[in-house]
């Protein structure tokens, strides 16, 4: 998945795969999904995203380790 934000006009980008979309679903104002014909979700775009989302949480990132494979890993 890659993230882009376009802070000039406010708007969120979900890109979720590679598939050329063939068509958009509007889901609520202001908040797309395009698909493919099939019907797989390719990316999903947020206007006015400020108002509409938590920015850090998506904007952010943590990583969580499991203790016991880093230790075998590298012991």
């Amino acid at each position: 998945m890659k993230v882009y934000y376009d802070d000039e006009v406010d708007s969120l980008y979900l890109k979720l795969g590679d598939d050329k979309p063939d068509g958009v679903i509007e889901i609520s104002e202001g908040v797309n999904i395009d698909t493919t014909s099939q019907d797989n979700i390719v990316s999903i775009e947020t206007l006015n995203a400020f108002k509409k989302i938590d920015l850090r949480t998506v904007l952010s990132y943590s990583l969580e380790f499991d203790k016991d494979l880093i230790t075998q890993k590298f012991a």
